[in-house]
């Protein structure tokens, strides 16, 4: 059935998606769980932001399964209800989104606290063309006891920070629960995760996919439940940062394992002559070890940067890379097996100068710190020729995927 709110008759509540052929241009879309105390104040000034503002458009409550009376609440206020059996905070929204019929999506929490009375700066920047408009809470203001301290000075403002960092995000607060954005764009993005960590993949993907992003300043309020919030700050927020690092596999990866591998080779360098003393220590074939092992583990972790950039982007997580193809150009196969060759000769070569230095002393013992400034290195060339060989064989199988 299909609820007139105004004479207006193009502004329409609808609570059956087949119930006007008559096109939409906002959805709202409140994900729910348990949240009788608060669905029905939402819903109120949802619909009395449509009526002033003359906006034909709906509100859809996305409900994953609750077991007050929440459902029968929303569907009495004029709402469409939309069962999402999949539970979490991102398949709740992305139920509703699919369900939605809007041009433009409004999301927000169905706690109370925001106010969906004042939508206005959102659609005015969604019809200038952007396609995520983000509420910002630290520029809107922070009601007292709205939000905990540890999420208001530590949670938010850091994994936030993290996030604009790794992404050149322009978003000053990743996390705000009020959003809009414009339905064709997003759905594009393929957003899959399903928790609270649903927040900053879309913030991602849209700074990834290079969509325009505006911000606008949101205020948010202490809820209107009695009973405790489902986000678990240290759970929820391990898992943002989770994400995020995920999603960067050149800070996860690459800057770590790089710096690594220079820090082992200037080590490297510097030990092979001989021990070298710096105040009262000395450094000498232990420390050569370490540095060996450092360039071996760096290569690695540079060797996942790219495997992980190469399985994101042929899974859809991650947009294409020009760069990476313009380097896929010159790095084939071919290369990757002439740089490990090199590197195994020479390994090789080394190792066989060691055998002929312990065969001259009638293959007895050695001093360690002369016969290990060879064999080190040589080990160290050997391994690194392996990987690479190895890595070529495995990058030209993601490749052909990729292809």
């Amino acid at each position: 059935m299909s609820t007139l709110i105004s004479d207006h008759q193009f502004i329409l509540i609808s609570s059956s998606p087949d119930d006007s052929e008559e096109p939409l241009e906002v959805s709202i879309v409140m994900p729910c769980l348990n949240e009788a105390e608060t669905i029905e104040a939402c819903i109120g000034k949802a619909r009395q932001w449509l009526i002033k503002n003359r906006v034909a458009g709906e509100i859809i409550v996305a409900d994953n399964g609750s077991t007050d009376d929440s459902q029968n609440i929303a569907d009495a206020a004029g709402a469409r209800v939309v069962n999402v059996v999949q539970k979490g905070y991102g398949s709740a929204l992305m139920g509703g989104i699919n369900a939605a019929r809007g041009k433009y999506i409004v999301m927000g929490d169905a706690d109370d606290s925001y106010s969906f009375a004042h939508l206005d700066s959102f659609i005015e920047k969604l019809r200038e063309g952007f396609d995520l408009v983000m509420g910002n809470r630290f520029n809107g203001g922070i009601q007292p006891g709205a939000m905990k301290a540890l999420h208001k000075y530590l949670g938010n403002p850091v994994l936030t920070g993290i996030g604009r960092l790794l992404f050149k995000s322009p978003c000053g607060d990743f996390h705000c629960g009020l959003r809009a954005f414009s339905k064709a764009a997003v759905t594009k993005l393929d957003l899959r995760t399903t928790g609270m960590e649903f927040a900053s993949e879309m913030v991602v993907k849209s700074t990834l996919h290079k969509l325009r992003i505006a911000e606008v300043p949101t205020i948010l309020f202490r809820d209107g439940r009695s009973r405790p919030a489902h986000l678990r700050s240290w759970r929820d927020g391990w898992r943002h940062l989770r994400f995020l690092l995920l999603y960067s596999p050149r800070w996860l990866f690459l800057y770590p394992g790089a710096l690594l591998m220079l820090i082992g080779f200037l080590a490297a360098l510097w030990l092979l002559p001989g021990a070298r003393t710096l105040g009262s220590i000395t450094f000498d074939i232990g420390t050569l070890l370490y540095a060996a092992s450092a360039i071996v583990i760096g290569f690695q972790a540079v060797n996942f940067s790219v495997f992980t950039k190469i399985f994101a982007i042929s899974e859809g997580l991650l947009p294409s890379d020009k760069r990476l193809e313009r380097l896929f150009k010159y790095v084939t196969l071919e290369t990757g097996l002439g740089v490990g060759a090199v590197l195994l000769l020479l390994g090789f070569g080394m190792s066989v100068y060691a055998v002929r230095s312990w065969g001259a002393h009638s293959f007895g013992g050695l001093e360690p710190t002369r016969i290990f400034r060879i064999v080190i290195p040589s080990v160290t060339s050997l391994m690194l020729g392996f990987e690479v060989v190895l890595s070529s064989f495995f990058l030209s199988v993601l490749g052909m995927k990729r292809r």
